[in-house]
Parts: C-alpha cells; structure tokens; sequence
C-alpha cells in the first residue's frame, strides 16, 4: 500500500505541474467560444484511443496493486500520455474527480449476444444480438429503473484517494457527465435488444409495435434524467460531451451549484443505426420522440456515427439543438451549408487515417484542408474530434504525427 501511494504522489506531482499549465485555461477560452458560436479557430481533441497498441517505454504500465489506486494511476498515466505525445487542445482539470457511484435496477432487459473475437485480444469484437421483443406483449418486460447514490461508498472512495494525494494534486466528488450510457439512444438499444436485421424489417412489417417500443424507451429514458437531476447527480464543470468539447456559457448562466438541473447541462440524442434509412423514417421514428427526450436539457447534441448532413431541417425541430456531429460519411460542404452559423459542427475524421501517416498523411491535409474551407465559407464554428480509434497499425507514431498535422492547418486558420 506505501508503495502504491508513492507511485501516486509521483503521478500527481507530474499531472498537477501540467495542469498549472497557462495554456489550459487558454484553451477553456477556446472550448467555450466554440460552443457559443463565437469564431475564433476548431478545437482539436483525440479520443477513444486504443490503449492496448500505446504502451511506449513502459509509460502506461500500471503499478499499483491496490484495484482502487490502479484506476487512479490508469488515469493519470493516459492524461500524462496524451500531454506528452498528442495534446491536441485537450484542458487538464488541476484535481483528481471521484465521481459519484450510482447503482441501477436496470430496465427489465439486457442484451443478450454470442461474440465473434478476433485473434487480437485488444481488437473490437464482432456481435450477434438474441431478438427479446418479438411482439408487443414483450414490450411490457421494460420498465423504468431506479437509481440510488451510494454516497456512502463514494465518499469513502473519496476519503481513501484523498489522503494519498490531496496534499499534491486536489481531489473533488463529481458527478456523472453526459456521454454514451445516458443519452437518449433508443434505435442503439432496440438494435441490442432486437438484433439489427430483425429491427429493420420490423419498421416495415410493425410500424405500430416499433412506435410503441420506442415511446417506452422515451419514457423510461425521460424518467432516468429526472432521477439524475433529482438525486443531485449531473456534473456542472463538464468538459467533454461523448469526446467533443462541451464547455459553454450558456449552459451555467444563473445557475445554482448546489442543485444542477436538466437546464445547466447538454442532452444528448443519437440514431447510428438509422444511416440507412429515409429523412422521413428518422423523422418519424426517432425525431419525434427526440424532440420530447431532449426539452428539458439547456443545450442538445445529436448524431453520432450516422451521416447528417441531408438532416439538418429535420433536426431543427430538436429543442436546444446546438451541436451536430458529422461524420467521415457526411458530406461536409452540404453539412457546413445547411447548418450556417446556427449550429456548432461536431466534424469526426476519417480513424482509418490513423492507421498508417506514411501511406494516408495526403488524404489527412486533403481531409482537415476541406473541413476547414467548408467551415470558413459558412461562418460554423466546429470541434475536430478524431474518436472511435480501433487501432493505429501497433504504431503509435502514426497518431502522433495525425495530432501534429492537424494542429499545423488549425494554427493557420483564421475565419
């Protein structure tokens, strides 16, 4: 234990001197001017890296034997890396978040899926989903859950990594971010309980048993961001949203500290599954339960994987839409032309490019050089955010020279 400790203290000593950085709080300047529509240059963030290909000269490799000061040291280790090897415009917090531990009854169903995995035990695996809601009798098994704050255990939590480096670097209890796991994605978890084949046919063969199936999950999502809200739960100082950036003005003007509401963060709606369905499919089936899902929220981000840049007139009807993700598949001179100045471009490159700078750094310059112009002629504003990374052809050189690339062409852009 003393010695996992010292391993701790020497993390928090080199994070704390990196987040004491002047260059973070210019980059807060950044983020937020992005977010708030006010033109300045796009943020530059890497995200969903694969750690399993990154381990340079034994940078990553985690010390500790205690399960609760490795996850303290996995952290630290990865922000130091990134720091080091490929800041891009990421902003270190200067504390350490023990975020709160939340427990869940569930919904009524889990997926439930037979895995196909590659030789590579880092790779992403392959999944088959079982089809659970083969009628709508079997939408009555989903109900909503009930969340519990074990405040308890997280101050205890709290208490144990505070004692080891508070002293160093501060350690704050934080609450839960929006990201993936509590956005309103109900076509993502139709396809995990359904199966994706089993989906698309259903939305031709029964309409009426996919439009009650997904108003249940509506609800049930609507009921979980009560609870969150309720019991105290939302974090107010969030700097990313599902990898973008989401620091904004806008969302904590007013607001009261001591009770974050639904107001002072970003909601966060998303349909990947939908990329191969009509404007009026989506339209129907998911925007019209988003519009309801998404309301109570200060400020709305849509889309994720699934290209959007024909879209864009159907998403206006989200309430708060500020952001749109627009992906390697999107067009994005149609998407910077239909989105103007009213929303902020959430651009996600092309990761394959990663996977080898010597054979793709053209189609990178060709790549961001195209963003950027679109962008410009438009008056968008935008994050670049190089996410969903599966692997970086076991060399992590080839994502260091993408981040150094990029933030070249970003450095000289001037709206």
């Amino acid at each position: 234990m003393e010695q996992d400790i010292l391993i701790l203290r020497e993390l928090a000593a080199r994070y704390m001197e990196a987040a004491s950085d002047p260059v973070n709080a210019e980059r807060v300047i950044l983020h937020t001017a992005v977010n708030d529509k006010v033109q300045m240059r796009p943020v530059v963030l890497i995200d969903e890296i694969p750690w399993q290909e990154m381990n340079i000269h034994d940078e990553l490799t985690i010390c500790c034997k205690d399960p609760d000061y490795a996850a303290v040291e996995d952290h630290l280790r990865k922000e130091l890396y990134k720091w080091r090897h490929m800041q891009a415009d990421m902003i270190l917090r200067p504390y350490y978040g023990v975020q709160k531990i939340v427990e869940s009854t569930g919904i009524g169903v889990t997926e439930q899926h037979d895995e196909v995995r590659m030789t590579d035990p880092g790779a992403v695996t392959s999944r088959i989903f079982s089809n659970q809601i083969t009628c709508e009798e079997d939408i009555e098994k989903l109900h909503p859950q009930v969340l519990t704050y074990r405040e308890q255990e997280t101050k205890a939590l709290y208490e144990k990594i505070s004692s080891a480096i508070s002293d160093i670097l501060p350690v704050k209890i934080t609450g839960i971010e929006s990201g993936y796991d509590n956005a309103c994605k109900n076509w993502d978890d139709i396809a995990y309980f359904m199966g994706v084949d089993n989906l698309m046919y259903n939305l031709i063969d029964e309409p009426e048993m996919m439009h009650q199936l997904v108003a249940r999950l509506t609800e049930i999502n609507l009921d979980t961001t009560k609870q969150l809200e309720r019991l105290g739960l939302y974090e107010p100082n969030q700097l990313t949203l599902h990898s973008t950036s989401a620091l904004s003005r806008d969302l904590l003007e007013g607001a009261d500290f001591t009770h974050i509401s639904r107001k002072n963060v970003w909601g966060r709606g998303l349909a990947q599954i939908f990329s191969t369905v009509s404007k009026e499919m989506r339209d129907e089936y998911d925007i019209q339960y988003m519009k309801k899902a998404l309301a109570p929220f200060g400020l709305s981000y849509y889309g994720c994987c699934e290209p959007l840049h024909n879209m864009i007139d159907i998403l206006e009807q989200i309430p708060n839409l500020r952001k749109i993700s627009i992906t390697p598949w999107a067009d994005v001179d149609i998407a910077a032309d239909n989105m103007g100045t009213r929303y902020v471009m959430g651009f996600k490159p092309n990761p394959a490019f990663a996977t080898d700078f010597s054979v793709y750094e053209e189609a990178i310059r060709t790549e961001i050089r195209r963003m950027l112009a679109a962008v410009k002629r438009n008056g968008t504003t935008a994050d670049i955010v190089l996410k969903d990374i599966s692997t970086v052809g076991h060399d992590p050189e080839n994502l260091f020279c993408w981040e150094k690339l990029v933030m070249e062409a970003v450095r000289e852009f001037n709206y």
